[in-house]
């Protein structure tokens, strides 16, 4: 359900286009879902948030406005399937990220994961043999920058409870975006309204859903599954975009899968979690 509800996102995305530019599509999709942050009101009120971790959720804003900027720009650009398979990337910034920035360790088998990781990106770029057009460079900024937020957010996790961090990030980003949005402000359709409201209803669905799985099971068992997000993607972009099925992108995004599952699996016999599920890297 997770993949479906992310899947609709990237289809609802693709199908408003340029018909909004990228920033305000984005500020308007966080606007719009303000409306679901009023349970979270309370709780963040009630933090008391000191300065430090007020610059902490600035920082993740940030990196977060930059990444859902890029995020949009490559939708309109390139198929949904090579935006689905490069998102897969993000964990394996977060563990490169971790062992930089966070003392984590990366023993030998990590470090070959993720070697195979970024060679499953070359084989979806294939640099020399295609084009690599500004959508896919868009979306490795969109990974890089998801990946840093995702630190950040586990840096406050311990700090503060669950809705804080959510409903701060939709605050801070909101404010975010909104001067990259009035430079390129155009008046919506009703109809394109309706639609990024939609975005933000399956976006918020889908953070729910994916809740539900982390309390049903261990990232061993999800992790594998957010794979099946590469085939929603295939499939919607042939069937209702026309988009040509490349066996490269499904083979690089099955690689780079196939790693992020093996980093995962190598944390719970370790039994420490810094690799976080491909949806949690999500608009």
């Amino acid at each position: 359900m997770t993949g479906i509800m992310f899947v609709a996102v990237t289809a609802i995305v693709k199908h408003v286009g340029d018909d909004v530019p990228a920033a305000q599509g984005a500020f308007l999709r966080y606007v719009l879902g303000l409306v679901f942050l009023i349970p979270m009101i309370k709780p963040i009120m009630a933090a008391r948030l000191t300065r430090r971790q007020l610059k902490l959720f600035g920082l993740r804003g940030l990196v977060h406005t930059v990444a859902v900027i890029l995020w949009f720009f490559a939708m309109a650009r390139i198929p949904i399937a090579e935006v689905t398979a490069m998102n897969y990337l993000s964990p394996i910034y977060v563990t490169l990220g971790a062992a930089l920035f966070l003392g984590d360790k990366l023993p030998p088998r990590r470090l070959v994961a993720v070697v195979v990781a970024l060679i499953g990106a070359m084989v979806i770029l294939r640099p020399g043999i295609k084009a690599v057009e500004l959508g896919h460079i868009a979306m490795l900024g969109t990974a890089i920058c998801f990946a840093a937020g995702y630190l950040i957010a586990k840096q406050l996790s311990g700090e503060v409870s669950a809705p804080v961090v959510v409903g701060m990030l939709s605050i801070v980003v909101t404010i975010g975006l909104a001067p990259f949005a009035a430079m390129v402000w155009i008046t919506p359709s009703l109809a394109d309204l309706g639609w990024l409201f939609l975005v933000a209803c399956f976006a918020t669905a889908g953070h729910y859903t994916m809740t539900l799985a982390f309390a049903a099971a261990p990232l061993t068992v999800t992790q594998p599954v957010t794979f099946l997000q590469l085939v929603w993607a295939v499939l919607l972009g042939a069937v209702v975009f026309g988009e040509t099925v490349d066996g490269w992108v499904i083979f690089g995004g099955a690689i780079i899968m196939a790693s992020v599952s093996f980093i995962t699996w190598r944390e719970a016999v370790a039994r420490r979690a810094v690799t976080p599920v491909v949806s949690a890297t999500k608009v």
